[in-house]
């Protein structure tokens, strides 16, 4: 058991090293579980509308990158690389899964002020990507572990390359390039008009940054970026929420002190039940409804997740639960 009582993923029962995925031939447990909890407690539709309380905070972070990008020429390089990645690290992170929230509309009531916001946190990230990132996941929700749809999930190369210990390593390093760079090359869509203006406007942002703050300043935005998306604690959350570490059990939540920063992206069994519940408000349907998450393994360390993808054999990119399509009329419909 945990420090705060939740039961903990035990140590991995799956030996010896995979050649393929998991492969599923039932529906993904989220709607049918959606619908239980709701005719137990359906008082959690309350729930179901924006919270805007996160504002301040994402905007505080976004100027505080930028003054940081103006005092990285006056920091030795020793002093960069720890600031960006210690400070600027966390709170690139913590923009992009800003961006999350905004993609499910959970920030504002209105769809186009959650798309420009989302911008807004892409300009203290130093690339575009928040437009893009909400295409491809919302069909992470609607088809999750579907193959050829889902692009959380990894590739067959991906699971059959990094293997051993040193290559699992340098996947968690590469995870920007890798999260990041997936969709375009198996399912790559045409670029709409909200994706054009999302370039532009971290462009701009970019341009006028370089003004005022140099290559260096900048530099120090991109390097948050990778650093804070790569071999970092809040990246713990990219292998913690759907990689198999209990047999069974295929979404897995983190109820550690992080989720401060992630929104609470950590409660994510929670998050996939009900996707319209905002984040500062995903610990309320865990303690309305505990029967039906006490029981689910989870965790309080996602330094320990990725510590344990590196030293486990039996844990790779081929940890995952994969299904060839939707295997419930009844289910899709509810969707």
């Amino acid at each position: 058991m945990g420090k705060g009582g939740e039961k903990l993923v035990k140590e991995s029962p799956l030996a010896g090293e995979r050649t393929d995925f998991h492969r599923s031939v039932t529906d993904e447990p989220h709607v049918a579980r959606r619908k239980a909890i709701l005719k137990a407690h359906p008082e959690i539709e309350q729930l179901f509308a924006p919270d805007s309380r996160p504002v301040p905070y994402v905007i505080a972070m976004v100027f505080s990158q930028f003054l940081l990008a103006y005092l990285a020429n006056y920091m030795s390089w020793p002093v960069f690389f720890v600031v960006a990645f210690v400070y600027g690290g966390t709170v690139s992170h913590s923009l992009s899964l800003m961006t999350h929230e905004l993609s499910h509309c959970l920030i504002f009531k209105n769809k186009v002020a959650n798309e420009y916001f989302a911008m807004f946190c892409n300009m203290g990230m130093g690339i575009p990507a928040a437009t893009t990132f909400k295409r491809y996941h919302m069909e992470h929700h609607q088809f999750q572990g579907i193959e050829g749809k889902d692009m959380d999930i990894p590739t067959f190369w991906e699971g059959g390359f990094f293997t051993s210990r040193v290559l699992k390593v340098l996947y968690l390093i590469c995870m920007p390039l890798a999260y990041g760079g997936r969709p375009g090359i198996i399912a790559p869509k045409a670029m709409n008009r909200t994706e054009m203006i999302n370039y532009a406007v971290v462009a701009l942002s970019n341009i006028v940054l370089y003004q005022f703050v140099g290559l260096t300043g900048l530099g120090y935005l991109i390097t948050s970026l990778l650093l804070g998306h790569g071999l970092h604690p809040m990246s713990g959350h990219f292998i913690a929420e759907h990689y198999i570490y209990t047999e069974g059990q295929e979404t897995y939540s983190y109820y550690g002190p992080l989720n401060v920063f992630a929104w609470n992206v950590g409660y994510h069994n929670e998050h996939h039940d009900f996707p319209r519940v905002p984040g500062w408000k995903l610990p309320q349907v865990k303690a309305i409804a505990p029967e039906f998450y006490d029981n689910l393994a989870s965790y309080n360390s996602w330094t320990y997740v990725l510590y344990k993808f590196v030293m486990d054999d039996a844990i790779t990119p081929f940890s995952r639960v994969i299904r060839a399509q939707k295997y419930s009329a009844s289910l899709k419909k509810d969707e």
